[in-house]
């Protein structure tokens, strides 16, 4: 059986369990009580593992991606065009979930404080100038031990472009990177074997203590984003292409599809990257050169789906527990959405990860998180679907003004 069928066996095991303790048997102390506590320790042991992993996570990965690239001077014409077009993607991604959220306002007039018996612990956030600033830390070993995934995601792009920059002298450090993300990669996979187990505590807590209303609101969540997802997986992206290419939509949908069937039963970008290079190359006819530079960057950094993800997430959570996003506020949540977005790239679980970090950062209680972690696997296939097929899009659109560079060239020496 594989983790992605046990995970879903705990979830709506779970979910079952909890839901037959708060309506056939509130009154038996040991199953509402006893139970109930001992589920909800083992989903917070599970979380704070996760948690745990974070910042090693996603600064080796990072630093590790760098250190992998064949050359800074790739970083071209083809570099800063892919580089360009993947932000773009995020930004609009981004903006555009923004803009749903602000219509509809997920989470809105729902109070899961009494529901979970949470506390909100009041956080500041700065301003976007201050956010800016405080990217760049004045104590690295603060950083870490604080988790300000912001100032760990620069000193870890710092570290690798200097890495890289010292050629075969720094060799053994780059070795050192690749060893220690291998190591990462192994504990989160021995943490994620536990994930059946969290997640069906998760759940259990979940349906034992939310009445029906909360619940619908949790189900609303869930079905704004799943809905978002596979807008742009069907329609946003085969659209783009069908605009910006002589690759109709109908036919970009058609050719991704055994693309979309992989990622889904995978939910890994990293794992589906041989089939967007056969999906690139073989059926879509771009070019080596565009596909062998842009799949990995894509695969790292160009996380349309993830963007999505944690805009309603964070905004859905904000609203739920009380503490509602002010106008002030905005910018700063925006622009460390797409910091950690971008960061989230390679990192199992990446959106979930960073969506905990900004629980944290805006003061929310870690049962926040645990509505996020209990019902990320469901998110997370579509999600990664929706970042692979976005990978091959814009690279479809990138090799597209390749040619038309080309073609323009001959045109002018003819």
């Amino acid at each position: 059986m594989t983790l992605s069928t046990r995970i879903f066996i705990g979830l709506f095991s779970g979910l079952l369990l909890g839901t037959l303790i708060q309506y056939l048997f509130s009154d038996i102390n040991f199953l509402a009580g006893s139970v109930v506590d001992f589920a909800t320790a083992i989903g917070t042991m599970f979380v704070n593992m996760i948690m745990m992993l974070v910042v090693p996570l996603v600064f080796i990965s990072i630093v590790c991606g760098i250190c992998e690239l064949k050359d800074m001077a790739s970083f071209g014409r083809l570099g800063t065009k892919t580089f360009g077009f993947y932000l773009l993607n995020t930004v609009f991604s981004i903006g555009a979930a923004f803009a749903v959220v602000m219509l509809l306002q997920p989470g809105q007039g729902v109070d899961m404080r009494s529901a979970t018996g949470a506390d909100i612990v009041a956080t500041e956030l700065p301003d976007l100038m201050a956010l800016i600033v405080s990217i760049v830390p004045s104590n690295p070993i603060a950083a870490f031990t604080s988790g300000n995934m912001l100032q760990v995601i620069f000193m870890a792009l710092l570290l690798g472009g200097v890495i890289k920059s010292l050629g075969q002298s720094a060799q053994a450090a780059v070795n050192g990177f690749v060893v220690a993300n291998k190591i990462m990669m192994k504990l989160i996979s021995v943490v994620m074997q536990l994930a059946p187990i969290g997640v069906c505590a998760l759940m259990l807590k979940l349906g034992a203590t939310l009445d029906a209303e909360l619940f619908t609101s949790v189900l609303q969540y869930l079905g704004l984003i799943i809905g978002l997802l596979t807008l742009w997986v069907f329609v946003v992206y085969p659209a783009a292409v069908g605009i910006f290419t002589q690759t109709s939509a109908k036919t970009f949908r058609q050719k991704t599809r055994e693309q979309i069937l992989f990622s889904l039963s995978t939910a890994s970008s990293n794992a589906t990257i041989p089939v967007t290079m056969r999906t690139l190359t073989d059926k879509l006819n771009v070019s080596r050169s565009v596909a062998g530079f842009g799949v990995p960057l894509g695969a790292t950094m160009n996380m349309g789906g993830v963007s999505i993800y944690i805009t309603v997430a964070i905004f859905f959570i904000a609203n739920a527990f009380g503490a509602p996003i002010t106008y002030e506020q905005m910018p700063t949540v925006l622009f460390s959405i797409f910091l950690l977005a971008i960061g989230a790239g390679g990192v199992p679980g990446g959106g979930m990860v960073m969506i905990g970090v900004m629980i944290h950062q805006m003061g929310l209680p870690i049962e926040a998180f645990a509505i996020v972690a209990a019902l990320d696997r469901l998110i997370d296939m579509i999600l990664t679907s929706c970042n692979v097929v976005g990978d091959t899009a814009v690279l479809t659109i990138v090799d597209q003004t390749e040619k038309q560079g080309v073609n323009t060239t001959q045109t002018v020496l003819n």
